[in-house]
């Protein structure tokens, strides 16, 4: 069972009076005994915007007569925009891509109102629809033009039954989302090792087209030999100078509770492979709440940071500056709003 954040740890902070750093105690409760780290966590400089790369937003049951959930898909937790704009108040995040929920599918209604009510707050990743019409390549067009959508998620698992991402629509939808600059992200829910090689022959045939993984592919602490190949296999894409790796949802890969510090050996390795400015830091709201606390995602990547000796300019790019480089264009427009 999750604990909740405040059972997990406890800390004191004293801003400084320039704004830039907080020495903070944080008590861990392991077992049945009690850790206590002192450490300075940088607050965000003027010059940057924290932004959170991963997460997600749906209607309230209120609003689901005007927005309806997919089929089947009806949310068992609250993630509608209000609640998140509290979350991201609350932990000094500035802004947010918000990835299209299975909640609603491929009708992106609820997500294209949030973009349109907050330009300067969000932007948004649609949903790639792989049906054999080829009707989502256009909706990827219509999404990315006029809708003004900066990313794009592969889920192979609403492929259709024998297919793979790299038939023909997706290709062509890969294909094209490189044209229009917009990253793809790849959900391998199930195991980076089940998609790899369809990661790699795409990121081979179009090599302009910017890749995201979602929640470090997956790849978690490895405990056997069989883990660690798989993992060294995430480290080996770096050679595709078109892949970034989401440093997200870290209670999903983690084998610990908060503040999943047994990600800290991983990150210092994606790190050391890829480089700070293409690995990018991901809630995974609302789904993280319920586990550490929105706040606690972002207090857990500075926590491990610090295990780490990560530099500072490391940590800005991870917190903000790789999602700016990534999504500038649309980030200098709401900046000027």
């Amino acid at each position: 069972m999750a604990l909740r954040l405040n059972s997990v740890f406890s800390s004191a902070s004293v801003v400084s009076p320039n704004n830039c750093l907080r020495k903070a105690t944080f008590n861990l409760r392991r077992g049945g005994a009690t850790i206590r780290i002192r450490m300075a966590l940088s607050e965000t400089p003027s010059t940057f915007k924290v932004i959170d790369s991963h997460l997600h937003v749906w209607a309230s049951s209120q609003e689901a007569g005007k927005f309806p959930y997919s089929p089947g898909q009806e949310p068992n937790l609250p993630g509608h925009v209000d609640f998140l704009l509290q979350c991201m108040e609350e932990a000094g995040v500035d802004g947010a891509l918000i990835v299209q929920p299975i909640n609603h599918k491929f009708d992106h209604s609820y997500v294209t109102s949030v973009l349109k009510k907050y330009p300067a707050k969000f932007f948004g990743c649609c949903l790639a629809n792989p049906a054999d019409d080829g009707s989502g390549l256009k909706q990827l067009e219509h999404l990315v033009l006029k809708d003004g959508y900066r990313a794009v998620r592969f889920n192979p698992y609403l492929w259709p039954s024998g297919e793979k991402m790299t038939n023909e629509i997706g290709k062509a939808i890969f294909k094209r989302a490189g044209e229009l600059h917009v990253p793809v992200n790849f959900m391998c829910m199930k195991g980076l090792d089940l998609h790899i090689s369809e990661i790699e022959q795409l990121c081979n045939e179009f090599p302009s087209t910017v890749v995201l993984l979602d929640h470090l592919a997956f790849c978690k602490p490895p405990i056997n030999d069989e883990e660690g190949l798989v993992f060294s296999k995430l480290l080996n894409l770096s050679r595709f100078p078109q892949v970034y790796v989401k440093f997200s949802a870290l209670f999903r890969v983690s084998r610990t509770q908060f503040p999943y510090l047994d990600l800290s050996p991983l990150l210092s390795q994606v790190v050391s492979s890829f480089g700070a400015n293409r690995v990018i830091w991901g809630s995974d709201f609302p789904f993280v709440v319920p586990e550490c606390g929105y706040k606690g995602a972002k207090d857990a990547v500075q926590l491990i940071a610090h295990q780490i000796s990560l530099p500072s300019s490391d940590l800005e790019w991870i917190m903000g500056r790789t999602a700016t480089q990534l999504f500038q264009s649309h980030l200098i427009t709401a900046k000027q709003d």
